[in-house]
């Protein structure tokens, strides 16, 4: 986690930004006289703001943070109304976890409002709000909201500055062949038997198995990734809970050493969470902890009561994407590495056509296209590159469609820079390099409708500042050519690498 590259140090503002933000949220939200409960929702309020809000462009992220109370208003509404109304509130809770999954398939702006929508239901059952409370909780919403913008979009607003990395798509499909609808299915069911055996071990705190299996949902598409995630989810969960009696029960919700702990929280969850699911869940458990000390009913037996519901929540999630329409390891990173290879052909032809002359190709918004490709292919793999897993000859398989993968990544970012030099230029070389990059990237996908087609004209003459380039697409389509073998063949059968 600590040694985790952090390019532009992209994790450390997001941090201690997030940090800034949600204690200027409390504090607005104390000195507006609210209650202790609705303090504590502001708080949520926005780190959930800061945390699930991911729009590429600032515009986007400004409507988006916009939309959350008009999402999480009527759900708190629907929340605190059926609160002495078990069964409906059951049934409730489980069509807004559906419904908080289902929406992913628009992108980040449904996946923000979804979960929103989730938590707001979820935070309702931690404080227990009632009817009565709801102006105070929506002020302290709207309070927390308004600061947390000013901080995100006014005082630290580092986004105008560095373009915000591309966020894929799912692989599309309709009915119950996209992804989305399959695990929408699957958290409702995950969810369903969540509640029930969540009660069975408490009456009081149940809400914490459904939680624990709605988030092994996010951010995965395939049973390999979500079976890998609950188990992360119980080893973080474990961890924060030894640390939160160490820590937490000590203080008896002390107001300042607790704020100070809370604040280095939520760093610890901003900073972790694109490298360590494990220590997010870490540090997500300890503020858990903390929160339970200021609000008066924090005991070590309490914690332990959450891990057991949180381990309750995580076994059915895992039982619902192993039995319920389960989304394979295989066909998820296959579609992905089909992604990035589409991408890698956008790569080298607006790289092309840059070295032919056109001032409008830029390849270099394709690259970071790439990137973000190849984090979700390292993703989809994570359940074979696990040190548990027994799978050998998939582990080797998966280590080496990600070498390859990666040394195309090298060869299209060192293409786009010769691109780039103004000096560079082609020669009768590049043209038939090209064709061949082209014709390996087709025997490994379909050309889709829209595929950018690669051209230079043959130059009579050689460049030397086309020889670097000749290098990075020999590269391309050695790693493509490769690629043939592990992505056309069965995951299960031997590899043999040339």
């Amino acid at each position: 986690m600590f040694v985790a590259a952090d390019p532009g140090r992209l994790r450390l503002r997001s941090a201690l930004r997030a940090v800034l933000a949600v204690c200027l949220a409390v504090t607005v939200c104390a000195l507006a006289g609210l209650a202790l409960p609705a303090v504590v929702t502001g708080g949520l309020a926005a780190l959930l703001a800061l945390f699930t809000v991911t729009d590429r462009t600032v515009r986007g992220q400004a409507a988006t943070t916009a939309l959350l109370p008009a999402v999480g208003f009527p759900v708190l509404a629907l929340a605190a109304g059926l609160h002495d109304h078990a069964v409906a509130r059951d049934l409730a809770f489980l069509a807004v976890a559906g419904a908080g999954v289902y929406v992913r398939r628009w992108g980040p702006r449904g996946h923000a409002l979804g979960t929103f929508a989730f938590m707001t239901f979820f935070v309702a059952q931690f404080l227990h709000t009632a009817p009565r409370q709801l102006p105070e909780v929506y002020a302290a919403v709207i309070l927390a909201v308004l600061a947390s913008s000013a901080v995100r979009f006014g005082v630290w607003c580092y986004e105008r500055r560095l373009p915000a990395p591309a966020v894929p798509a799912l692989p599309g499909g309709s009915g119950l062949a996209r992804i989305t609808t399959r695990q929408a299915v699957q958290a409702v069911a995950g969810g369903a038997f969540a509640l029930v055996a969540g009660q069975v071990v408490s009456g009081d705190r149940w809400y914490w198995a459904v939680g624990a299996a709605w988030w092994v949902f996010v951010n995965t598409a395939s049973r390999g990734e979500t079976l890998v995630r609950g188990f992360r989810r119980v080893l973080g969960t474990l961890l924060g809970i030894g640390v939160g009696v160490l820590v937490a029960v000590p203080l008896h919700g002390a107001a300042a050493p607790t704020a100070a702990l809370v604040a280095v929280c939520v760093f610890g969850i901003f900073y972790t969470a694109a490298v360590s699911y494990s220590w997010m869940m870490f540090a997500v458990t300890v503020l858990v902890s903390l929160l339970y000390g200021l609000l008066g009913f924090l005991e070590p037996g309490l914690l332990v009561l959450r891990l057991a519901e949180t381990a309750v929540g995580a076994l059915g999630a895992m039982l619902a994407v192993l039995l319920v329409l389960p989304v394979t390891t295989h066909a998820t990173t296959h579609a992905w590495i089909e992604q990035a290879v589409r991408c890698v052909h956008r790569c080298t032809a607006e790289a092309a056509a840059r070295l032919a002359g056109a001032a409008d190709a830029e390849p270099a918004v394709h690259i970071t296209e790439l990137e973000a490709l190849l984090g979700r292919v390292r993703l989809s793999l994570a359940p074979l590159m696990h040190p548990l897993s027994p799978l050998r000859a998939r582990k080797a398989r998966a280590r080496h469609v990600l070498d390859l993968l990666d040394e195309c990544a090298r060869e299209a970012r060192g293409l786009a820079a010769v691109a780039a030099d103004p000096q560079a230029s082609h020669d009768a070389r590049l043209a038939a390099a090209c064709r061949r990059v082209e014709a390996a990237v087709h025997a490994l996908v379909a050309p889709p409708s829209d595929t950018v087609a690669m051209s230079l004209a043959p130059a009579p003459h050689h460049h030397p500042g086309a020889e670097a380039a000749l290098r990075h697409l020999h590269g391309l389509e050695r790693a493509l050519a490769e690629l043939a073998a592990p992505v056309r063949t069965s995951p299960r059968a031997p590899l043999v690498q040339a």
